[in-house]
């Protein structure tokens, strides 16, 4: 979909056509329809620099793009404001996003997990019905334009690209240019720049989140289990042991370190306390309903049974008998022959074992960014900016990021429905008018 750039002024452009910058038009469009007024004739304008359109979309979920959760809380997010993610999520929740598809032909399906995905297990099907949707309601995209700077003037915004096209005019503007996460899909972080151009500030640190992490040498073990998956708490600890945040989920154990949702949970946190506490690693429990005294317990009562027969019915036995390497203790040993400091040993390794992280693995493998432009700056009530008049800001361009499970797509969705609602108001507002 691509239409050549044009010197008419929009009514309202919107930079960024990922799943924020997709729902935000929909969204104006909708709420221009519904009062009345065709969308068509009020030039609502998406501007993306990729080459392609939504590829975010379909790389989430392994390609399946995981749309929503069933169950969606502020508790789920990383922010400084948890009443505004509460205030937006009950203004478009889960369950409106669900139906929102569902009118769009998507049929979700939830899994065990809770996360809900394209009953197609396909993530094309999701960007095809919204880029159909933009069709439909007579949306502009232009792409590839990447825009390099915005002018803001008394009677709305220039747009200038980084190319020979000429400027775009704009009575109104929407980032929702997302933060830094996955740059090859056009997210490299212009956004934060363009922001500030217009009076925002960026967070002090701008670091990726939901990403893989690289094991230190010292936990070089971990690399040796490639390929193996297990359930596991995992905490991010200071140096001095204090439990910064902690997460339950499936881990994988990769050449370069950890994977999995819970790593990639808990990897903002701790390269986070990282910034200030060179210290600061990983605490796992390979057995999460388990504690130290119970593991302990348990292995004092083995008998003649021998070790690995009961540590494997616990966790996969190329992690147990790594796990006894470390303690050294013979994995064929029969319970009583442990010694009560081997006993220990292992049990502190089975349930508070500790994993050092030399990084992550950057943007290029984040699945989002954590940081961005502070959400007091903009109105809780509409999503529009407080620096800025006829600015709208939505998605992970604000400080906000959410957990694995779709809670990030949610967060687009129910930003880009709330703006987009409140920029309708505001032109049906100057077409009454007569502007």
């Amino acid at each position: 979909m691509h239409a050549s750039p044009t010197l008419d002024p929009a009514h309202v452009a919107i930079i960024g056509a990922g799943a924020s910058g997709l729902m935000t038009a929909i969204s104006i469009a909708r709420s221009l329809a519904s009062q009345g007024i065709d969308p068509r004739s009020n030039r609502i304008l998406l501007i993306d620099g990729a080459n392609k359109i939504g590829i975010k979309i379909l790389v989430a979920g392994g390609g399946r793009c995981n749309v929503t959760h069933h169950v969606v809380d502020e508790h789920q997010y990383a922010t400084t404001k948890p009443p505004i993610i509460r205030s937006a999520i009950k203004r478009f929740s889960a369950q409106d996003s669900i139906d929102f598809f569902e009118q769009l032909g998507v049929t979700l399906k939830q899994e065990p997990t809770g996360k809900m995905f394209p009953a197609t297990d396909d993530a094309h099907t999701v960007l095809h019905a919204l880029l159909d949707e933009v069709d439909r309601l007579g949306i502009t995209i232009l792409h590839p334009w990447r825009v390099e700077r915005v002018e803001h003037s008394e009677d709305g915004f220039i747009i200038h690209s980084d190319r020979e096209h000429p400027p775009i005019h704009a009575e109104r503007l929407v980032l929702a240019t997302g933060g830094k996460a996955l740059p090859k899909s056009g997210s490299d972080g212009h956004g934060y720049a363009i922001a500030q151009s217009l009076g925002h500030t960026i967070t002090k640190d701008i670091l990726p989140a939901l990403v893989p992490l690289v094991a230190d040498p010292r936990s070089n073990w971990v690399r040796e289990l490639s390929g193996i998956s297990s359930r596991a708490t995992i905490h991010a600890v200071s140096s001095t042991g204090k439990r910064l945040k902690s997460f339950t989920n499936d881990l994988l154990c990769t050449h370069f370190g950890l994977s999995g949702p819970g790593p990639m949970d808990v990897s903002r946190y701790l390269s986070s306390a990282k910034l200030s506490d060179k210290g600061a690693h990983l605490q796992i429990n390979w057995i999460p309903d388990a504690s130290f005294d119970q593991i302990d317990s348990e292995l004092s009562t083995l008998g003649k049974a021998q070790l690995i027969t009961h540590l494997r019915s616990l966790i996969p036995e190329r992690l147990a008998r790594s796990l006894c390497e470390q303690a050294g203790v013979d994995p064929s040993m029969p319970g009583h022959s442990i010694t009560r400091e081997q006993r220990r040993s292992l049990s502190h390794l089975l349930t508070q074992c500790a994993v050092y992280i030399q990084s992550d693995r950057g943007f290029t493998h984040a699945e989002v960014t954590a940081g961005g432009v502070p959400i007091e700056e903009i109105n809780r009530k509409d999503f529009a900016s407080r620096a800025c008049d006829d600015l709208w800001l939505v998605g992970e361009i604000l400080d906000v990021d959410g957990r694995i499970g779709g809670f990030n797509f949610q967060w687009a969705w129910s930003t880009g429905i709330i703006a987009g609602n409140a920029i309708a108001k505001s032109i049906s507002s100057s077409v009454t008018q007569g502007d």
